[in-house]
């Protein structure tokens, strides 16, 4: 099934909701990182600079939770096959926008739960027009 942006995919508000989850989590709820995402889920991601980073996600949860970033989770598109969906995520820090981030997230709906598996980010400035306006 092709969706359109008129269009839901059949889990997009349990989907959303565990990314909102996720976003969620940077104000000191280190319980909802641990809800979005899957304890093996990975990040790779491309800073300002160009600098390559990866990591376990949740080797970041204490800091990502202790850093009270006021950050806004802008969805930009969904796209679900089945058991398998990918959310587009302006990560977009609502204070200091030039220190926002665009992710494309990957999840899978595991024993009836939908969480986040792995994370591909790039700096704002590397996010052509995902970029926050």
């Amino acid at each position: 099934m092709n969706t359109t942006v008129d269009e839901r995919t059949p889990d997009h508000d349990e989907i959303v909701r565990v990314v909102q989850c996720y976003v969620e989590g940077f104000q000191g709820r280190r319980d909802k990182l641990e809800e979005a995402f899957h304890e093996d889920a990975w990040i790779l991601a491309l800073d300002a600079a160009g600098g390559f980073s990866k990591d376990l996600i949740s080797d970041r949860f204490e800091r990502w939770a202790a850093s009270h970033q006021p950050v806004h989770g802008r969805v930009i598109q969904v796209t679900q096959a089945g058991e398998v969906a990918s959310v587009l995520l302006g990560f977009d820090n609502t204070e200091t926008p030039a220190d926002s981030w665009v992710d494309v997230l990957a999840l899978i709906k595991l024993d009836g739960r939908w969480q986040i598996t792995h994370k591909s980010a790039v700096h704002s400035t590397r996010a052509a027009w995902a970029a926050p306006a």
